[in-house]
């Protein structure tokens, strides 16, 4: 397990902050899944284009046929004027609908993480419960101090009565 913990934290993928939490290299995860979900679209596509190469009857007649089936199978649009009528071609429409959709969902949350700032809201909390704290702790400070004045105070006041 530490193994993985230091091999994860040398690559680079995410950093811990002075807070204790992990904050992810979001551009380079990006990068990452756009070379994932293009090279799922090219090999998917040219194991469709495969399967249905021959047929007269499938709608995936040249290699572009196949690509442009695989994304909008990922992307969840499916126009319907190209679509497999093999098994092979098939499965490869599915898994291309589930991985695609999958890696197209992450990367819209990266892009939305970004522009909105979610990530930057969550560490002014984090930065105002660690100021907080310390607050608290000056004031407790305080609190102790003063009362050790009103301690000094009440016995100067009866030594002179």
């Amino acid at each position: 397990m530490i193994v993985v913990q230091k091999a994860m934290e040398k690559s680079h993928l995410y950093n811990v902050d002075g807070f204790g939490v992990k904050n992810y290299n979001y551009g380079f995860i990006a990068i990452i899944s756009l070379v994932l979900f293009l090279t799922l679209n090219l090999t998917l596509g040219y194991i469709t284009y495969q399967a249905e190469l021959g047929l007269e009857a499938s709608p995936v007649q040249s290699y572009s046929d196949a690509i442009w089936l695989m994304i909008m199978s990922s992307t969840t649009i499916g126009f319907g004027d190209v679509y497999p009528i093999t098994l092979v071609g098939r499965i490869a429409v599915f898994v291309m609908f589930i991985l695609g959709v999958g890696i197209l969902g992450g990367l819209g949350a990266v892009f939305a993480n970004k522009i909105f700032g979610f990530a930057d809201t969550n560490i002014k909390n984090r930065e105002l419960r660690m100021q907080n704290t310390q607050i608290i702790a000056q004031n407790n400070e305080l609190a102790k101090k003063l009362q050790q004045l009103d301690e000094k105070l009440e016995s100067l006041t009866k030594t002179l009565k």
